[in-house]
């Protein structure tokens, strides 16, 4: 198990039968990047790659 998955569970574990939109998770990240600037890049990529869902990677 990568440390990651720790959190991944956590947030399954805690909010997994919750329903969320699109624009919630996108508030919730910008509010995210506003605390930590640092993972600034980190969230992006994540965005993106959420955003093209099944596309192929370019």
């Amino acid at each position: 198990m990568y440390f990651t998955d720790r959190g991944i569970e956590e947030l399954v574990t805690r909010r997994g039968d919750e329903q969320v939109s699109v624009e919630w998770l996108g508030d919730r990240l910008q509010a995210f990047v506003d605390e930590h600037p640092e993972f600034e890049t980190a969230v992006d990529r994540l965005a993106t790659w959420l955003a093209r869902g099944e596309e192929e990677d370019d």
